[in-house]
Parts: structure tokens; C-alpha cells; sequence
């Protein structure tokens, strides 16, 4: 039993042996979080090709697009699932350490899934999972705000943008920097997948929700 994958990677930093159990770690939580939920589950209720309806994406949002409130909630508890059970499963047997690159790879397959030609979700749901596990208070935060800015603005991707990154303030106000850099990675590629929405949002052609 491995407590921390760390203790590979400090025992000889010039040895290949820490990014072997990085790699270890991280590809099949890759593929754990490339499983397109939302596509399966609107295929599964026929709903349609979920690719084709709305903004294309693949996430609870879109889902929400084809008028079936109950697709879309089962889509976002899933997609927060893939993360709760990368960092819950990896924490149990291989250490926090390692659970945190569980965290990034299971967050990269829901963002550039290969079962979609390395395109996929915008991460919120999975980000969201993660959080409940790492830090449960973060993630109530979150939560919060993103339902508060959404009531506000009706935009999903404004609420999104604004809540992931006041994630990375409220971790620096509670001083615990230990996933640090696992925040500000997922936060940077959340903003990134949403440069689309950003661009829509100037143009005033961005998609409202409907709460």
C-alpha cells in the first residue's frame, strides 16, 4: 500500500519513478472523468444528440435545454460523482497527495474527454465534486455564489466564471494552500472553456437559464 505518492517522488527526484505514479494515477481517472454523461443520458431518454441542441456542450446546462429538468439534474449529480469518486477512491488507498492528481485528471476527461475526439464539458460539475471532497466548506462557498450570481445575471457562464474564481480568493482567506495549485489549474481551464461564453456574453448573444 502506497500512503503517498510524494514519497516516490521525493525518495529520488531525479528518477522517472514520481511521474510513472503520477501517470499511474492520473489516466484512469482521466478516463473515468471522459465519460460523457450528459450525451448518454439524453441518448438514453431520447432526448436527441445532445451535440446538436443548444450550445452543443455537454454539460447540465445544455441538458437543461431539452426541457427535461430530471436529465439535467442526473447529468450534474454525475458529472460531480466522477469527481467525488476519483478523490475519494485514490485518498483511500494512495494518500491526499495523490488524490489531488486524481483530482486534475479526472477533471481533464471531463474537459477533453476521448471518447469525443479530446472536446467535452466546461468542468463545473466535476470541479464542484471535487471540492465536496477536498474541502466541504469551499465548496458550499461555491455553490452559494454560483447560485446567487445566476439568479442575478440568468447566465449560467457568468455564474460560473465569477464562482470558480472566487474559489481560489476564499482558499487564501481560509489559509489553506495545501491544493493550491489543483484550484488555480482548474480554475484557469474552467475560464479557458469558457472564452466561447465570454465572447458571447460582449456580443450579447449568450444563452439565458431559466431557474
Amino acid at each position: 500500500m502506497i500512503p503517498d505518492v510524494l514519497r516516490f517522488w521525493g525518495s529520488s527526484p531525479s528518477s522517472s519513478a514520481g511521474l510513472i505514479w503520477i501517470a499511474y494515477i492520473f489516466f484512469p481517472t482521466y478516463l473515468l472523468g471522459s465519460i460523457p454523461t450528459g450525451i448518454l443520458i439524453t441518448k438514453t431518454l431520447g432526448l436527441g444528440n445532445l451535440k446538436k441542441i443548444g450550445s452543443g456542450n455537454i454539460g447540465a446546462t445544455n441538458v437543461l435545454r431539452t426541457g427535461n429538468k430530471m436529465a439535467a439534474i442526473a447529468t450534474l449529480l454525475l458529472d460531480m460523482s466522477k469527481g467525488i469518486i476519483a478523490v475519494i477512491v485514490t485518498e483511500q488507498y494512495l494518500g491526499i497527495t495523490a488524490s489531488h492528481f486524481a483530482a486534475l485528471g479526472v477533471f481533464c476527461g471531463h474537459l477533453f474527454s476521448v471518447f469525443l475526439f479530446f472536446k467535452g464539458g466546461k468542468g463545473v460539475a466535476t470541479f464542484l465534486g471535487i471540492l465536496l471532497v477536498l474541502d466541504f466548506f469551499l465548496c458550499t462557498l461555491v455553490c452559494i455564489s454560483w447560485l446567487i450570481v445566476a439568479w442575478w445575471s440568468k447566465y449560467s457562464s457568468v455564474a460560473s466564471l465569477i464562482s470558480s474564481a472566487l474559489s481560489v480568493i476564499i482558499v487564501v482567506i481560509l489559509e489553506d494552500l495545501s491544493f493550491m495549485w489543483l484550484i488555480l489549474v482548474m480554475v484557469l481551464l474552467i475560464w479557458l472553456r469558457h472564452t466561447g461564453n465570454i465572447a458571447n456574453l460582449f456580443a450579447g448573444k449568450e444563452s439565458k437559464i431559466k431557474l
